[in-house]
C-alpha cells in the first residue's frame, strides 16, 4: 500500500512540475518577446489559451512515465542515472549527454516525421498545427497521442545509457528551452550562428519557422543531421510580422 501511495504522489509530484515549468518558461519566452517584439501576439489571444490547455494536458501525460521512472529510480534503484561523479570517467557526463541529444532528436524525427503522414496528421498532429503562427505557449500543445509518443523516450533512455543525474537535468533543461525557443515566432540567436557554419547543423526559431509554414520538412529538434540526410531540409523561414531584431 505504501509503495503505491508512493508510486502516485510521484506521478502526481511529477506531472506538477512539467506544468510548472511549462508554464514558467514559456511564460519567460513569452514575456521576452513583449520586450523585444511588442504586439508580435496581438489577437492570438484565443490561440494562447488553447495552447496552454492542450499543454497542460499533454503535462500530465509526459509527468505519469516521469514520476514513475523518478520512483522506480529512488525506490527501487532500477534506472542506469547515478549521482556519484566519480562511478564513470570526467569525459562519460558530457558524452552521455549528447548521447541522449542524438537519440532524442533521432526520434524525435522519425515520429515526427510519421505524424505527418495524412491520416494521423488529421488524427493528432493537427492540434500542434492549429497555432498559425505558433507561440512561445505552442511547444507542448499536441494531442494526447503525439505527446504519448514524446513522453516515453526520455524515460526510456535512462533504463539504457548510465547519465549523471546533472547531465539529465541538463538534458531536460535544453528540451524545455529549444522546444519554447523554436515556437516563439523570432529568432534568439544571433545571425552569425543562424546562417552561420553552425547553422547550418542546429535547429532554431528560423528553421522550425519553416516547417510551420511549408507543414513539410524540418522535421529535427535539435539538429538538422536528419533532415539533411533524408532531403527534408527545406531551409530556413522568415518572420514577416517581426520588428528588426539588429542581429
Amino acid at each position: 500500500m505504501t509503495a503505491s501511495i508512493s508510486l502516485f504522489g510521484s506521478a502526481l509530484a511529477m506531472t506538477l512540475i512539467v506544468g510548472v515549468r511549462y508554464l514558467l518558461t514559456s511564460g519567460a519566452f513569452a514575456w521576452a518577446t513583449q520586450l523585444h517584439h511588442p504586439g508580435l501576439y496581438a489577437g492570438q489571444g484565443r490561440q494562447i489559451r488553447r495552447e496552454v490547455l492542450w499543454s497542460l494536458a499533454s503535462a500530465a501525460i509526459y509527468g505519469v512515465p516521469a514520476g514513475i521512472v523518478a520512483w522506480g529510480w529512488q525506490v527501487h534503484g532500477w534506472t542506469r542515472v547515478y549521482t556519484d561523479i566519480g562511478a564513470y570517467p570526467l569525459w562519460y557526463v558530457p558524452v552521455s549527454v549528447c548521447a541522449y541529444l542524438l537519440l532524442h532528436d533521432s526520434w524525435f524525427y522519425w515520429t515526427h516525421r510519421w505524424m505527418h503522414q495524412p491520416w494521423l496528421f488529421r488524427a493528432a498532429h493537427a492540434v500542434h498545427h492549429e497555432s498559425r503562427p505558433p507561440t512561445a505557449w505552442a511547444a507542448m500543445s499536441f494531442h494526447p497521442w503525439e505527446a504519448v509518443t514524446g513522453a516515453i523516450v526520455i524515460p526510456a533512455l535512462v533504463f539504457i545509457i548510465p547519465i549523471h543525474v546533472a547531465g539529465l537535468g541538463l538534458v531536460l533543461t535544453i528540451m524545455t528551452i529549444m522546444g519554447v525557443g523554436n515556437h516563439m515566432g523570432w529568432e534568439m540567436f544571433p545571425r552569425w550562428l543562424v546562417h552561420g557554419r553552425l547553422g547550418k547543423w542546429l535547429i532554431t526559431a528560423t528553421h522550425h519557422e519553416k516547417h510551420h509554414q511549408a507543414y513539410r520538412g524540418n522535421y529535427g529538434l535539435y539538429f538538422r543531421f536528419w533532415d539533411r540526410l533524408c532531403g527534408t531540409d527545406i531551409g530556413l523561414g522568415n518572420f514577416p510580422h517581426q520588428r528588426p531584431s539588429g542581429k
